[in-house]
This record gives C-alpha cells, structure tokens and sequence, in this order.
C-alpha cells in the first residue's frame, strides 16, 4: 500500500479513537498488521493531531479556566466555581505525573501484545456497564451530580497511569467510568472532566516520548510528508468524534461502546 495512504488512514483509525472509549491502542495495533509497522515518533505525531482538536474544541473552557485565577467571576462550570474546577484538574493531573514517573522508574510497562488488549477491550466494556448501572441507580436515588470531588479528581488522575500501564484499557475509558463511579452521575460532566485532565497529561506524556527519542536515536529518516498527512487526517477526525461524541451522550447511555469493545475483544482472541 502506498506509504502516504497508509499514513492518512493510520492518523484517521487515531483520530477516531483516541477520544472514544474503545482503545486507540488496540485498534492501531490491528492495523498496523496490514498498514505497517510506524516510528515512535509517528505514533507521537499523531497522537498530538488528536490532542490538537481537544484544545480547539475546549478553548473557550481552558481560557475562562485559565482566566479564572485573575477574574473570580467566570461562570460557573457544571455548577461549580471555576477555579474550583481548575484546582481539581491541576491535582488530578499532579497525581497522574507523580504516579507515571513513579512507574516508569519501576519499569512497569507490558508489551503491546494482541492478546492482553483483547482481554483489556473485554473487562473495560464489562467495567463500563458497571460503572453505568451504579451512576444510573445513584442518580435515582439522589438525583443528577455534576460536581467533580477531589476525591473524583484524585482517581481520574489514578485511572490515567493505570490506562497507560494496560495497553486497552483506554485512557478516556478509565477516567470517564472511574468519574461516574465514584461520585458523578452526569455523563456529560465526566466526559468534559476526561477530556480536560486529557489535554495536559497527553501533551506532557507526548513531549517527554519526543524528547527522550531525541535523546536515544534522534529523528532522522522519516517520511515528514506522511507525518503531515497523519498528523491533520488525525486532528480532523478526531474533532469531528468529539463533536459527535458530546452530542450522543446527551441522550444515550455508553452500552454500544460496551458491546463494541467485547466484540472488537473477542475477534482478536480469536485471532490470537
């Protein structure tokens, strides 16, 4: 297959999903059977298209957030003060450096093997209709919470390191269904939640890959017009997943996601 239309599909399978709770390890790991085989930095190009979009999306978020700390007075988000928020995101990210850093002097890190990713995508759609059941009976029995706890912020940073130590397990995943779990039961406000927290640790986890490639083997040889392609194909679709993602869980529960991670789970068992 020709190398830049491999490229323009490998960035679209990570636009895709990256964001949406199905694993973009998983799915990058299949197609790269057929597509080939890419650099680390490659996986790092793409990876930021990704992020790109999120930060486009959010922008008036992060900003209101960001200027929440000069002017008290920014609206409130998903009812609560927005410097409030923005401490909860700082202390979830917090937790997930110190942890990441903590692991990566461990050493704890499995190979991208096919088979624990399946296992991975399958206990990930189980957790997820968990983690939905409890959040639906709890907002029967207390109503609809919105509110982010620290407690919340502190396991969503938590659910980040454990995402990236288990290859399947998908980061947005995780820290989706560990909010709904533990306190939230608004799909919209865990979500936002996830994504935000997202921003920082995905661009912090993507500069330290990058420098430490520099560092080990440099970046030469690459095909910078197939980066190109990858990174933009990734940045659009991951926006447009987004986008749509935001505006499916409004009014519908995660259950497709579920039986899609236990299929997807179960194929590549089958072909292991």
């Amino acid at each position: 297959m020709d190398n830049l239309l491999a490229a323009l599909l490998l960035g679209i399978i990570e636009g895709v999903t990256e964001f949406l709770p199905i694993s973009s390890t998983g799915h990058l790991l299949v197609a790269e059977r057929w597509l080939g085989h890419r650099s680390d930095l490659f996986n790092i190009t793409i990876q930021a298209g990704a992020i790109l979009a999120v930060v486009l999306i959010y922008r008036e978020r992060l900003t209101g957030l960001a200027m929440s700390f000069l002017r008290p007075g920014e609206s409130a988000v998903f009812g609560q003060a927005p410097r409030d928020y923005a401490w909860k995101l700082l202390l979830a990210f917090a937790v997930t450096s110190v942890l990441g850093i903590v692991v990566k002097a461990l050493g704890w890190e499995l190979d991208n093997a096919v088979a624990p990713i399946a296992w991975a995508l399958v206990l990930g759609g189980a957790w997820m209709l968990l983690a939905e059941h409890f959040a639906a009976r709890r907002a029967e029995a207390l109503g609809e919470r919105s509110t982010i706890t620290w407690t919340v912020a502190v396991l969503v940073g938590v659910a980040q390191v454990v995402a990236g130590v288990f290859p399947g397990t998908s980061r947005s995943a995780a820290t989706i269904f560990v909010a709904l779990l533990f306190g939230v039961t608004n799909r919209a406000a865990a979500t936002e939640f996830a994504f935000l927290v997202g921003i920082p640790t995905m661009f912090a986890a993507s500069g330290y890959e990058f420098a430490e490639l520099v560092v080990e083997s440099g970046i030469h040889g690459e095909d910078w017009s197939a980066l190109a392609v990858a990174f933009v194909a990734s940045a659009i679709t991951a926006f447009v997943s987004v986008k749509w993602l935001l505006r499916y869980i409004q009014s519908h529960r995660f259950t497709w996601f579920a039986v899609y991670r236990f299929v997807l789970g179960a194929a590549l068992l089958a072909f292991v």
